[in-house]
């Protein structure tokens, strides 16, 4: 399965890894292979199947199994970060010099979609794993739906700019298209898009229930500064996302030093002992 092989460093070209959550063979995924293939070498190490809102997770009690698909493509039974782990660590011959993930059929903005996003997740797993990392989604038109290859034709671009010019570390990068005509490009942060619960119950042919867990009607908000509000108006979002997701302000705040300072005052007092009073 592994092409692990090595080559002069003078003969080699950029290797761009593209992965996503819709599978192999979604139309975002190969419409962004056709876009960048001139830039470099591009491998695909992707689901074999759509795995939507998977988040970070990993495949860990079962084994991967691996297809070969093509040139330089891998279909995996996992999950997009199983994916990106697969890639770097057994399938590609050196590590990625830029890993895209995309391109994702419905946005990914705000923060509640970040943090469900595979899309996403596989670009924050490339980060972690020190290799720069972009997450592509697209939002669909009123009458047009989904125009991948438009959303990929922007993309080529900033694909070429990254592979020179690298992304700060422990930063990746959120993009979002809009339908066409795109007006622009704005560096934004992320807004809200709150989801209404939605539990679809239903029975089974022995009347035992079963329940699917909708998508319910977001609700997207966010100021002139938001994804939301950028790609509403017609413009393509960066939004940097940072690997370390520690609140500095609260670490710094009182109210923590406060609960720390009790709480270190509870621990170090003694325990009564448990139990009936011994006896003699």
């Amino acid at each position: 399965m592994s092409p692990k092989t090595s080559r002069p460093a003078a003969a080699r070209g950029p290797l761009i890894l593209l992965t996503n959550d819709d599978g192999f063979i979604a139309e975002g995924l190969q419409s962004l292979r056709r876009a960048l293939a001139g830039l470099g070498e591009v491998w695909i190490v992707a689901p074999d199947r759509e795995k939507s809102a998977c988040s970070l997770s990993l495949t860990l009690h079962r084994p991967l199994r691996v297809q070969a698909s093509g040139t330089r493509g891998f279909a995996v039974d996992g999950t997009p970060a199983d994916c990106v782990y697969l890639a770097v660590r057994k399938i590609l011959p050196r590590p990625p010099d830029l890993l895209v993930s995309g391109i994702n059929r419905g946005p990914n903005l705000g923060q509640q979609d970040i943090a469900y996003s595979g899309t996403v997740a596989a670009a924050v797993q490339g980060t972690f794993l020190g290799i720069p990392s972009v997450a592509v989604s697209l939002s669909s038109g009123p009458r047009d739906g989904y125009r991948f290859g438009h959303a990929a034709r922007l993309v080529r671009p900033l694909a070429a700019h990254l592979l020179t010019h690298r992304l700060p570390p422990g930063t990746t990068l959120n993009v979002n298209v809009p339908p066409p005509p795109c007006k622009g490009v704005r560096v934004t942060e992320l807004g809200q898009k709150r989801y209404t619960p939605e539990i679809v119950e239903k029975k089974d042919p022995r009347e035992n229930s079963y329940f699917w867990i909708g998508t319910g009607r977001p609700e997207p908000s966010g100021g002139a500064a938001s994804d939301i509000r950028a790609v509403a108006t017609g413009y393509m979002s960066l939004t940097p996302l940072h690997k370390d997701m520690t609140d500095h302000p609260a670490v710094r705040g009182i109210f923590l030093r406060r609960l720390a300072s009790g709480l270190s005052a509870d621990a170090g007092r003694p325990r009564r002992r448990s139990g009936p009073p011994k006896r003699g």
